[in-house]
């Protein structure tokens, strides 16, 4: 059974990491609903709940099944402690929907704030 994720850095299409996500199937371009940002950790992003932002973060949604995220967890660094994956709230086609994302446990104040779309590799 394939659980929703929300991606919205490097392992968007075209991006760097995207191979982490083989084997997995595409459903669209995505939207968090307003109140997420993006800050640079280092050459990735990692999305942060901001209530003040009035725009949502925009990204990919996948099914990906058990097997190919356990791998990701373990990629993301979940079992380190690095990032944890979480419900995130996402806008039309998918609200209502469960979608999970990764979210980084490391405190973000001083890091640079991307906004809404990750530009980087």
């Amino acid at each position: 059974m394939s659980r929703l994720l929300f991606v919205y850095g490097t392992l968007q299409r075209g991006r760097v990491n995207h191979g982490q996500l083989a084997g997995q199937r595409y459903l669209g371009p995505a939207r968090t609903v307003p109140g997420f940002r993006l800050h640079d950790l280092g050459g990735y992003p990692g999305l942060v709940p901001h209530p003040a932002t009035p725009i949502g973060v925009t990204g990919e949604v996948w099914a990906v099944e058990a097997a190919a995220l356990a791998r990701l967890d373990a990629f993301e660094g979940v079992g380190e402690g690095l990032y944890r994956r979480g419900s995130v709230p996402l806008a039309a086609p998918y609200e209502g929907e469960v979608v999970e994302a990764y979210f980084p446990l490391a405190d973000v104040s001083g890091r640079p704030v991307v906004g809404e779309t990750w530009r980087g590799p």
